[in-house]
């Protein structure tokens, strides 16, 4: 079996939000060239793949019929504002979008049966932000969540894991799943309090999903320790409690101090750190089925090395990054005492679900 498949097409470059937008085409440009420049795609354990296209009634698994011909009836027209401002539609943008989200679709179908370990998928638009009837924050259909509900609708699955670690709450993909137990929502991200306005301890789920749905909201400017903190002391003691049947990793690059959008000071190491622990996870618990698709990160510095360095970690290669954060991002002590407060509150809302001692 060849461990690790990378889902990536060059339609994804398709999709032009416009020359001043964050969620450019040349995100993966640099992805896709960095992972060329490793010589990752060479190795035997590692193979470049092409997405398909998502049809509609896939698509239906988690929006709304209405909504998905509204984008289709925009992009025909040539494009325009889905949202407030800033989720642009172009032309190309609804083939593009569904080739996001049939990305994520293969690569859990083609670990599932057993074809690959593991799969990294390089696409855009984003899709954590959309909801089931509404674009936001640069998404317009929610990819992660589509191959989540295809797990557990049409796969047979009962426990699917979707760890959020993007700088930015993944309110759609909380929405969609907040009242089941079949997908356990869980996301470390910035204050949300700007955007989206959701992501806060005492968001945990209702119904069937009560305490299936665990946030960790830190300040403006933490950095590695504290972040590395809570991924160790609530993050990986639930997801060991949990045992899911299939790891999902909404994988956003946004959280190192270098990204334009974001407000989290995080390292290279830390990603390091993240995806080690998440490689292990899968193998304990679901035989190393582990799929992570792509969401933020702008930081053209760095995205690149970013994402191989998950892929090196996902499919056992060597990659070094030389990365210290400089002293004038990380936050004081001020920052530190409110993380810990959080996730002491965390814990608190979450101790009568599962052991966190």
């Amino acid at each position: 079996m060849t461990k690790t498949a990378v889902i990536y097409s060059p339609i994804y470059l398709k999709h032009d939000p416009g020359p001043t937008h964050p969620e450019s085409p040349k995100r993966l440009e640099i992805m896709i060239n960095e992972l060329k420049k490793s010589r990752f795609l060479e190795k035997e354990d590692c193979k470049l793949l092409e997405p398909r296209e998502a049809n509609e009634t896939e698509l239906q698994l988690v929006h709304k019929a209405d909504y998905i011909e509204l984008v289709k009836k925009i992009c025909l027209k040539g494009g325009g504002i889905l949202d407030l401002g800033d989720t642009v539609a172009s032309a190309e943008s609804f083939k593009v979008a569904k080739y996001a989200a049939g990305g994520a679709l293969k690569a859990v179908e083609q670990v599932l049966e057993g074809k690959f370990k593991n799969a990294f998928t390089l696409v855009r638009p984003p899709g954590h932000h959309a909801g089931s009837y509404y674009p936001c924050g640069f998404c317009i259909f929610n990819n992660i969540a589509i191959a989540a509900q295809h797990l557990i609708q049409n796969l047979g699955l009962e426990k699917v894991l979707i760890l959020d670690i993007d700088a930015h709450h993944g309110n759609g993909t909380q929405e969609i799943f907040y009242n089941t137990n079949k997908v356990f929502y869980i996301s470390l991200h910035q204050d949300p309090r700007g955007f989206p306005g959701t992501g806060f301890p005492d968001e945990i789920g209702e119904g069937k999903g009560l305490g299936f749905t665990l946030n960790v909201p830190f300040p403006f400017r933490t950095s590695d320790e504290i972040y590395l903190e809570a991924f160790n002391s609530i993050v990986v003691p639930v997801i060991e409690q949990y045992a899911p049947q299939f790891i999902l990793v909404s994988t956003g690059f946004d959280c190192h101090y270098t990204d334009p959008v974001a407000s989290l000071c995080l390292s290279a190491n830390a990603y390091s750190v993240i995806f080690e622990k998440i490689v292990k996870l899968a193998d304990k618990y679901c035989g190393g089925k582990l799929v992570a698709v792509l969401e933020g990160g702008y930081s053209f510095s760095f995205i690149g090395k970013l994402a191989a360095l998950a892929v090196s970690k996902m499919a056992s290669f060597e990659y070094l990054i030389d990365d210290q954060v400089p002293e004038r991002y990380v936050g004081n002590e001020i920052v530190k005492k409110n993380a810990e407060k959080i996730l002491k509150e965390v814990k608190n809302y979450h101790s009568s679900f599962w052991n966190l001692d």
